[in-house]
């Protein structure tokens, strides 16, 4: 371990130190307080909305942030490698897919993204400190991660597959043209707000006159491409493939269709969503609380000229075509 990285891991087991001892001061108080109102007979009452909110600030629950370690684990619990990973697509709703399933009761959901098996830097770490990423877990539930940069890897299948050749995959798709954009949508305002020059849509997908199939954005739609990589060390039936589509505009549909390919007992149920009307998107309800995605997803997309929108459907027709039979499935793609 280079000196960087120990004083990293030196930072980190410091920072969980004092924030594990501040969330148990903050109980001790509680309970000193509970216990002068009331007789020591009964058993005092604990604030869980305050130490709840607390764990969220520290970043134990916030799904955005980098995962808290606590030093002590829920007692049953452990932390296990996945037994199912999201393996993509990037701007396909990983995240929304990642968020929905983790209402069910037995499915415990990494905090981030992990990039294990798709960057070297963090491959050659080992399996263990990919383990100690992930969340702590009863015996019934399913670990499951998403990182989208997995799909159009070159070695996160092998990688996957040598860490667990039976685990199973998650995979959500879009139109591959509605992909791009969405790609595309969001380096421009990552690029605006990082006060960098931005292009317009038509500058960067057409080059000289003719598609610029180069353009790592279009070349992360070419589903078949990738999906023949995945179809060498995996089974058909150990991937799912999620439509994104559909997953937008009814969720439940797609939710269940997960519960099935996972093996689990019915839990999601129609409730556990409910359209925003300011958002134009689903949110999430459960436990009593209710959450939307961030700020970030779902952007308005730019309008984009008629002719290169026809280019774009005409390029990826063949490519659709040939991932419709790789998969025997057909989506309602241009």
């Amino acid at each position: 371990m280079d000196e960087l990285a120990s004083q990293t891991l030196h930072l980190r087991e410091l920072t969980s130190f004092l924030l594990y001892m501040a969330v148990h001061l903050v109980s001790a108080f509680l309970l000193l307080t509970q216990c002068q109102a009331v007789p020591f007979d009964y058993p005092p009452p604990t604030n869980s909305s305050f130490l709840e909110g607390l764990q969220l600030d520290i970043g134990e629950i916030n799904n955005t942030s980098e995962p808290f370690l606590f030093s002590t684990q829920p007692p049953g619990t452990t932390r296990r490698t996945p037994q199912t990973i999201i393996i993509g697509v990037r701007k396909g709703g990983t995240r929304a897919l990642l968020e929905m399933l983790d209402i069910h009761p037995n499915i415990a959901v990494a905090a981030t993204e992990v990039h294990f098996f798709d960057w070297d830097e963090n491959y050659i770490k080992g399996i263990e400190w990919y383990r100690s990423l992930m969340p702590y877990s009863f015996e019934n539930q399913i670990t499951i991660e998403k990182t989208p940069g997995y799909f159009t890897s070159l070695q996160a299948p092998e990688r996957i597959h040598s860490m667990n050749s039976s685990i199973k995959l998650l995979l959500i798709l879009r139109d591959p043209t509605e992909r791009v954009i969405s790609d595309y949508t969001q380096v421009y305002y990552n690029r605006l707000e990082n006060h960098k020059p931005v292009q317009p849509f038509e500058g960067i997908v057409i080059k000289n006159g003719a598609l610029n199939t180069k353009y790592k954005a279009i070349q992360r739609s070419l589903y078949d491409v990738h999906m023949e990589r995945w179809l060498k060390y995996f089974n058909l039936n150990q991937i799912h493939i999620v439509d994104g589509n559909t997953l937008i505009k009814r969720p439940l549909t797609e939710l269940q269709k997960v519960e099935k390919f996972l093996n689990l007992p019915p839990k999601i149920v129609s409730s556990n969503f409910y359209f925003n009307q300011t958002k134009g998107f689903y949110c999430i309800r459960s436990d009593g609380r209710e959450r939307c995605l961030h700020e970030s997803k779902g952007r308005p997309h730019p309008v984009v000229n008629k002719t290169v929108l026809e280019q774009l459907y005409s390029y990826f027709r063949e490519h659709n075509q040939r991932f419709y039979q790789m998969v025997n499935q057909s989506f309602d793609w241009h």
